[in-house]
């Protein structure tokens, strides 16, 4: 049954109302990702809809429409002078929308909102009357069944003066008022409080600086090197750009206004509901990464007689240079020994170590996994024919 406590006299009100039913998210970080999560139940569900108007045993429904493009919203025209009782068909259950979209007891909550306008002349946008709604979750038959009864046993288990805090159940539910939900084409909406419909005054609109919803991000503009920790004050551009070279590009739309200091207030649990558990928590470890530390690390210098010769060549001779290692292997030390020395790689045949009274170790991997971290050396260069090359020898 509609009914509207604003609309007074009922001769005064125009003939026909209009009014627009929707099934919407009740978790503001749902409300977020809204748009990608009804395109996945698209993609799972083709030609199914989340909300239809069971007409048959509708009362005073006029011109009841859908519209193919959004899944959740129905609309249709009645006359408040006449008795009009809705129903309406809800082919989505609350566990879909749950990361592991699993059924079970546990499922999102969803909002239920009629909104209800008044014609308006001269092509004006309608005129808006009234707007209620409610809080649903929606289960297959046996999942109903066994959600009343977990939450009746829960209760029976409180304290008779902690039973006062559940709200008694009834036949019929009542929708409290709420503000209008904003039109798909004005723009993407902010989120709506969770707390909005637990009160029967208006719910506010929640206005973050920050939304989700908007144009595709081009990977044209990106640029610049790569950087390691995501900065507090990075803009939006640039916080698109850290999450493309962290390899988060497939959220870089749904986060497309985010700056960095809205990223960082994301906890682990937000993060999880709006990219999945995998990409979630790996997003949530690389925001608050530590610096990686190298698996082993030295120090070289080069040959003092070798830094006579070639001062003019490199500027870094007589200090000590950081090597670092992860590979522990020998190959990865020639490679890292060769850039510092500027010796061309493929020349370097030997790579020696000196050991107890003078005697060169070769190198071998298992050698390099068992030296000491922060241990230094004098790397010495020693030229050889055939073939033509060089020994290097750490001392």
């Amino acid at each position: 049954m509609l009914c509207n406590p604003k609309l007074g006299d009922a001769a005064q009100c125009p003939r026909l109302l209009k009014s627009v039913v929707r099934v919407v998210f009740h978790d503001r970080r749902l409300q977020y990702t809204e748009q990608q999560q009804l395109d996945g139940w698209r993609w799972s569900r083709p030609g199914d809809r989340i909300l239809d108007i069971d007409v048959p045993l509708s009362v005073g429904v006029i011109e009841p429409q859908v519209l193919p493009s959004q899944l959740n919203t129905v609309e249709f025209h009645w006359d408040p002078t006449k008795k009009t009782s809705l129903f309406l068909q809800v082919h989505c259950i609350s566990t879909e929308f749950t990361p592991r979209k699993k059924g079970g007891e546990k499922g999102v909550p969803l909002r239920l909102q009629i909104d209800t306008f008044k014609p308006s002349d001269k092509e004006l946008p309608p005129e808006h009357l009234h707007s209620a709604g409610c809080l649903i979750k929606v289960f297959k038959p046996k999942g109903a069944d066994r959600k009343l009864k977990t939450d009746r046993e829960k209760v029976e288990k409180q304290p008779l003066h902690e039973r006062d805090k559940y709200q008694v159940a009834c036949e019929s539910t009542v929708f409290m008022e709420c503000s209008p939900w904003p039109e798909p084409t004005a723009g993407p909406h902010p989120p709506l409080s969770p707390l909005a419909l637990t009160t029967p005054h208006s719910c506010k609109l929640l206005s973050p600086e920050r939304l989700c919803s908007s144009p595709p991000f081009t990977l044209d503009t990106l640029g610049g090197s790569p950087a390691e920790d995501l900065n507090p004050g990075a803009s939006v551009p640039e916080t698109q750009q850290w999450l493309h070279r962290h390899r988060f590009s497939s959220y870089c739309r749904m986060l497309a206004n985010f700056t960095g200091t809205d990223l960082l207030k994301l906890t682990r649990q937000d993060l999880i509901q709006i990219c999945g558990a995998a990409d979630g928590i790996r997003l949530f470890n690389t925001l608050r990464a530590r610096p990686i530390r190298h698996r082993l690390t030295l120090y070289v210098a080069q040959e003092a007689s070798r830094q006579e010769n070639e001062v003019s060549k490199n500027s870094d001779s007589g200090f000590y240079q950081e090597i670092s290692l992860d590979e522990l292997s020998a190959i990865e030390l020639m490679g890292k020994l060769a850039e510092l020395l500027a010796l061309p790689a493929n020349q370097i045949h030997r790579l020696f170590h000196q050991g107890p009274g003078g005697i060169l170790i070769l190198l071998s991997d298992q050698v390099v996994q068992n030296l000491k971290d922060e241990s230094y050396f004098v790397a010495v260069v020693k030229k050889v024919q055939n073939p033509d090359g060089y020994y290097l020898v750490l001392t």
